[in-house]
């Protein structure tokens, strides 16, 4: 070990004494009474030496402020470097610094909000590329020109060899526009991927419903299919009971709500009333001739009245 290191690492005499000229820098640069007793010193080199005083300020437990002195060669002064105020062993941080994108979770937009995506975002691809390529049979494409030059031949001038663009027409936009593939970029492998193994950690067969449920749900009647290959494995909830509702589910998940687990039976038919209120009883409104306690041949009876009784 040379004398220098050993120097440097035994503090200064003069500047390990200059206490108060510290604490006077610390009290003068902080607040009143939120400087605390010394806490040690460290020696930052030849006659340079720092000084720890403890922090009283609300909110910055453990901190400490740092007091720098130090002496010039062969001078009996102590000068002050700097004062600042700096974390100690036990101190408490601010959590890390993280980027708004790694911090945004589900259901944190709202209306309004805006969510940009990356130009090089994994989860999406190009819909359609080769949209400023010419068409190989072009006089002007990549192919044509490789083959005129191992040809060692010449494109004349004239039509179509003037041609400093490929027609519209035949261009990927304009097949792409007409097919109906306007979207810039759609989901890659990896996109649908994560996807995928989101909507099976939130309904999936290892939740705690689907390991309850009666059956799964690829056998449910209120299972709305989905085209694509995500369609071979997942789902759309219609039954509006159902926990999953409007959500997208695995074939694997299932729940209480699956239409087969729990057909009720039709409900009994009444048995027919004892009373039928429903039958009409026809009543005469003249009664009949034999219906009387006295014969029809009796002289007392008025043949032609109708009295309505005998």
């Amino acid at each position: 070990m040379s004398a220098a290191t050993t120097r440097s690492r035994t503090p200064d005499r003069l500047c390990a004494e200059a206490v108060d000229l510290a604490r006077s820098a610390a009290e003068e640069a902080a607040a009143p009474g939120v400087v605390g007793e010394h806490a040690g010193l460290v020696s930052e080199g030849d006659r340079v030496v720092t000084h720890f005083f403890e922090c009283k300020e609300m909110g910055y437990r453990g901190w400490r402020w740092a007091v720098t002195v130090a002496r010039a060669s062969r001078a009996k002064i102590v000068t002050l470097d700097e004062v600042v105020l700096l974390p100690g062993p036990d101190a408490l941080l601010a959590p890390e610094w993280v980027p708004w994108s790694e911090r945004l979770r589900p259901g944190d937009m709202g209306p309004g909000d805006l969510l940009p995506t990356d130009a090089e975002d994994l989860r999406l691809e190009p819909g359609y590329t080769g949209e400023d390529e010419p068409l190989p049979n072009s006089p002007v494409s990549h192919d044509m020109a490789e083959l005129v030059e191992a040809e060692d031949a010449e494109v004349t001038g004239g039509v179509p060899a003037n041609l400093p663009l490929v027609p519209s027409r035949g261009s990927i936009a304009a097949v792409a526009e007409e097919l109906g593939m306007r979207r810039a970029r759609v989901l890659s492998r990896y996109g649908l991927h994560t996807a995928a193994d989101r909507w099976e950690e939130g309904f999936g067969a290892k939740t705690a419903m689907a390991q309850a449920a009666p059956a799964a749900c690829v056998s449910c009647g209120f299972l709305v299919p989905i085209g694509g290959s995500l369609g071979q494995a997942f789902g759309v909830c219609a039954n509006e009971f159902a926990p999953a509702d409007g959500r997208m589910v695995s074939l694997t998940y299932g729940c209480g709500g699956h239409s087969e687990a729990a057909v009720m039976p039709k409900p009994p038919r009444p048995a027919p009333p004892r009373l039928d209120e429903t039958r009409v009883d026809p009543f005469p409104l003249r009664p009949a001739p034999d219906s009387g306690s006295v014969p029809m041949g009796s002289e007392d009876v008025e043949s032609e009245a109708d009295l309505g009784h005998s």
